[in-house]
């Protein structure tokens, strides 16, 4: 089989090159699309009202375009709803996102133009593809299906002239014909809006195609993954699907959820491949397989800014590009896009592991971490953490999130963890020591306050029984596709909704 990659690869030789080449240069790369950019835009309301027209350099993009959150645009994502044009970016904007990369209670709707689509999102699709076959020539995955499980959102109408959906939704909807060939399920099944029904349909339908890949966010494929082998019988996805041979994930951390992986898809042919895509734009893939970061894509009508996160104030904190970052530095994501998003900060935290070529790993939230003693624990660090003390008791992980108690005059503060197991561990105690002993040698602040527990104390878990998670998602409306509860938060409220879902007094 290894003609087929090999013709994949001939047919692409160029866009091979074109990534090898913004490797080389990617400085030039960079500005090459912020000019395109703003010379795209420079008609738009935006455009003039920021003389886009004659901005020459980047020091002058940046000194002219304040930094943006949702917020500050809300007022023009109203207006696009509502059939405006030329505003944000030339034309007119159909489609628009509903991030589901957030739990909070407003939706935010991303405007997606026909170029986001086009050089962005299906683009970085046909380049998984290709570095895929790149790196593993005797590849089978051209021979079957890929089954895609997208979100749960239905396409609705804003107005006669605009719609909105899931981004998954979207992509399905808007993707060539010829997709449908090679993908499974088929459309109507895909655009389910009620995502058990979805899960049902895909299992029964899907369960006798010759699945080859499979993609999406890894939480909910293991809720399909556990419904199939149910409905089967059998107890690895490999006897359902023999020729399954990898999983392209991204949306969330695949780190608490490796080992369930391998135990569901038991045999050495399966492999993974991270990938970072969101609402406002597609950013990483992970090109090595020996790696366990991803190359930063330059070239699909992003420019990219970075704000380390130690100083994070988008009106007063400096801004760099990527000829000022530096390794191991937590950075929030500030994007410029050819969907009309300027100098937005999308909330996202990446630490870079390369700077020839720039490769990185997602590291959190800007809103999702710990610091109310000055112990700054971030996403990364719990994961980490978790991964040794599930290695050390054995246990196996399924969902978590965490928060602070607070202190006050009768005892010192600590954090409090609310864990669903997929493997309790023998001894919960231990558990406790080993993350807590690992959170104090992947964060140094966090090991400062827990000296002598001066300032913070030994943290505390509760074990909530399966489905507790997906309970509070229910309730809160937001089951399937990306949703998630968040897995750290500096308030105490997704710490105590969840206890009391399980009838634990708080």
């Amino acid at each position: 089989m290894a003609i087929i990659p090999s013709i994949i690869n001939w047919l692409n030789i160029k866009r091979i090159n074109q990534i090898e080449l913004f490797k080389k240069y990617p400085h030039e790369t960079q500005k090459e699309v912020l000019y395109r950019l703003l010379a795209k835009a420079a008609s738009t309301e935006w455009g003039l009202k920021y003389g886009y027209s004659s901005i020459t350099s980047v020091k002058e993009f940046q000194s002219r375009i304040p930094v943006q959150t949702y917020e500050d645009i809300i007022p023009y994502v109203e207006r696009l709803k509502r059939g405006e044009v030329n505003l944000l970016w030339p034309g007119e904007i159909k489609w628009f996102a509903k991030s589901s990369g957030t739990t909070s209670s407003k939706s935010k709707f991303i405007p997606m133009s026909r170029e986001a689509l086009e050089d962005c999102h299906y683009r970085a699709g046909k380049d998984i593809l290709i570095l895929y076959a790149m790196e593993r020539r005797e590849t089978r995955i051209f021979s079957g299906k890929s089954l895609t499980l997208g979100g749960s959102h239905k396409i609705n109408q804003f107005s006669n002239d605009s719609l909105y959906g899931d981004l998954s939704a979207i992509l399905i909807e808007n993707a060539p014909f010829w997709v449908e060939i090679i993908r499974t399920p088929k459309t109507r099944i895909a655009l389910l809006e009620d995502f058990q029904q979805k899960l049902d349909l895909i299992t029964r339908t899907s369960i006798n195609e010759n699945v080859t890949s499979i993609s999406g966010v890894p939480s909910w494929y293991l809720v399909l993954i556990k419904q199939i082998l149910e409905y089967t019988g059998k107890t690895n996805l490999l006897d359902v699907w023999p020729n399954l041979e990898v999983f392209f994930h991204g949306g969330i951390s695949f780190t608490p959820y490796r080992d369930q992986f391998r135990k569901l898809i038991a045999g050495d042919q399966m492999n993974y491949m991270e990938t970072y895509n969101a609402s406002e734009g597609f950013f990483g893939i992970q090109d090595d397989p020996k790696r366990s970061d991803m190359l930063l894509m330059l070239d699909y009508g992003i420019f990219y800014e970075f704000i380390p996160t130690d100083n994070i104030n988008p009106e007063t904190s400096p801004s760099y590009t990527l000829a000022d970052v530096k390794e191991g530095i937590n950075y929030a994501l500030i994007i410029s896009t050819n969907g009309g998003l300027w100098r937005y900060m999308m909330g996202d935290t990446i630490v870079f592991t390369s700077l020839n070529p720039f490769r990185f790993r997602i590291s959190g939230r800007t809103k999702h971490f710990i610091n109310v003693f000055g112990e700054e624990v971030i996403i990364e660090n719990a994961d980490k953490a978790l991964e040794t003390a599930c290695r050390e008791t054995e246990a196996v992980i399924a969902e978590y999130t965490a928060g602070p108690v607070f202190m006050n005059t009768e005892s010192r503060g600590y954090h409090e963890w609310v864990i669903e197991f997929e493997k309790e561990p023998g001894n919960i105690d231990a558990f406790i020591d080993a993350l807590d002993g690992a959170l104090k040698s992947v964060n140094s602040d966090y090991e400062a306050k827990r000296f002598r527990d001066l300032n913070l104390g030994r943290p505390i878990c509760h074990s909530v029984p399966r489905g507790s998670f997906n309970k509070w998602l229910r309730m809160n409306n937001k089951f399937g596709g990306q949703n998630k509860v968040p897995r750290l938060s500096n308030s105490r409220e997704y710490v105590e909704d969840l206890l009391k879902i399980v009838g634990i007094s708080v």
